[in-house]
């Protein structure tokens, strides 16, 4: 028996709250592994180091953000001919584990356009 049907077997034992619990450790497993988010990189230096599609400039927050405000996959996809419906995928994922740091990124975009109207 391979491995990912052992945990199956064993997770199926484990009641709601251990469930929780294992689930918490993946996602911090998950997120302290650098290819975890396979065709997501950051680069220094390249869109201020932020989480973006692989080889493009294109920032995860920024997909995010057009999605809250109602902006389709199949929008996307039209207006940024490079991307997948995969890329979109990777990026709904790692928007999941990492709400915390696309919530702040778009934040910060928000108040540096603020910024640049008041100046």
């Amino acid at each position: 028996m391979n491995n990912l049907k052992e945990a199956e077997q064993a997770i199926a034992g484990l009641s709601p709250a251990e469930k929780a619990q294992l689930l918490e450790q993946l996602i911090r497993d998950l997120q302290t592994q650098p290819d975890a988010f396979p065709g997501i990189e950051m680069t220094p230096g390249v869109v201020g180091g932020a989480a973006c599609i692989r080889q493009t400039r294109i920032a995860v927050w920024m997909l995010e953000e057009a999605r809250r405000v109602g902006i389709s996959d199949a929008e996307l996809l039209h207006n940024y001919p490079g991307l997948t419906a995969q890329d979109l995928a990777n990026a709904w994922n790692y928007v999941r584990v990492h709400q915390a740091e696309i919530d702040e990124q778009i934040k910060l975009n928000e108040n540096d356009d603020d910024e640049s109207q008041n100046a």
